[in-house]
């Protein structure tokens, strides 16, 4: 099908579409906090970066980070179309990730990146049990 819009206007439309986050994904993760009994958890919770979910008594913020968004070394690839714009955003949201977790830890607050793929295994269990005994 033929676009109705030049690409310089369909750039502009595109650019102004704002995520609202992975929900698939953080329901998935839901289901997995309530399997194994891990309670304490906030959504939406006031902290900056943004976290999927936060532990607040425990100070533990948690992201679960696509491989494609955020540049799995091994999962993420970067798309033959228009690949010099795909590699710059996820270098861009790359150095967000690193400014969120300095950002955090320099308040006291332990940061947990579980990839979407350790949803499938114990990896993200291991983590984020880590992160509560740190």
């Amino acid at each position: 099908m033929v676009d109705v819009f030049d690409k310089t206007k369909r750039s502009e439309i595109m650019s102004r579409v704002r995520s609202k986050g992975n929900v698939a994904t953080e329901k998935k993760l839901l289901a997995l906090f309530r399997e194994n009994g891990i309670k304490g958890w906030r959504r939406n919770y006031p902290l900056f970066g943004k976290p999927d979910f936060v532990f607040p008594k425990k100070r533990v913020a948690v992201f679960v980070d696509g491989e494609f968004w955020h540049g799995h070394p091994t999962k993420g690839q970067i798309p033959e179309t228009n690949s010099d714009f795909w590699r710059n955003k996820i270098e861009r949201n790359k150095d967000r990730d690193r400014l969120v977790n300095k950002t955090l830890i320099g308040k006291r607050w332990k940061v947990v990146r579980i990839w979407q793929h350790e949803l499938n295994d114990n990896k993200w269990l291991t983590k984020l049990q880590k992160a509560f005994n740190a």
